[in-house]
């Protein structure tokens, strides 16, 4: 399957390598290809410039958004929460019809902050939508041709593609959307991916209680000092 991630961040490049290594075609797609390859230092979460990455996974191609979505039968949507609306519908009409996989949480960037962007633990993240909304809903509104799915939410995305490498994977990804065979079609994937137990949490209203996740997830990877965990839903 041609798959398309977008964004170039940590998260994407976990997905990209681990769709790529299981046989899949991906691309990546960004902004402005020539300055994200024209990069040459971290950004803002410490994560290495993409270019040297792009260098060591021979095969993934880096195109625009648009030139991402357009290509692919399959799009993961990595774009930050702040920034995902307006880029994703400004490609809407390479997105009709096909299932999008968003893991975007809707951080709220503060420049007046040392770290614009929440670190990836010790700092409780701000989120905006909140409460009677979700970014999960507004990419659904915006996209109503498109078959929007949250998941991949309440882990980083390193635990999200490997989920074996925490208690031996003895744990529990969430999904939420408002057609049946597009969750079936990213439940395939997270199967895939490693994933035994993968809940259906029912219409993308759902996505409210993931994305208010990153709370609870900073404060255990904090008093975890930074480790990464799974959770496990008994029943």
């Amino acid at each position: 399957m041609k798959i398309a991630v977008l964004g170039t961040g940590g998260g994407g490049r976990a997905h990209a390598a681990k769709l790529a290594e299981l046989g899949h075609d991906v691309v990546v797609g960004t902004r402005d290809p020539k300055i994200t390859i024209g990069r040459t230092e971290p950004d803002s979460m410490g994560t290495p410039p993409f270019g040297q990455w792009l260098a060591g996974h021979p095969g993934i191609e880096l195109m625009t958004f648009g030139d991402a979505a357009r290509a692919a039968d399959l799009v993961i949507n990595g774009i930050d929460g702040a920034n995902a609306v307006r880029e994703l519908t400004a490609i809407s009409e390479h997105l009709v019809g096909k299932t999008l996989m968003d893991y975007a949480v809707p951080f709220v960037y503060n420049p007046e902050r040392e770290h614009p962007w929440p670190t990836p633990w010790g700092v409780m993240p701000a989120l905006d939508p909140v409460d009677s909304d979700s970014l999960g809903e507004r990419i659904q509104r915006a996209l109503p041709a498109t078959k929007v799915v949250k998941a991949c939410v309440t882990q980083e995305q390193e635990t999200a593609v490997a989920p074996k490498t925490i208690g031996g994977g003895e744990h529990t990804m969430f999904i939420a959307g408002e057609d049946p065979d597009a969750k079936e079609q990213v439940a395939e994937l997270l199967r895939a991916y490693g994933w035994q137990d993968v809940l259906d949490l029912g219409p993308i209203v759902s996505a409210r209680g993931m994305e208010m996740y990153a709370h609870m997830h900073s404060a255990i990877q904090f008093a975890l000092g930074g480790a990464r965990f799974g959770i496990k839903v008994i029943r």
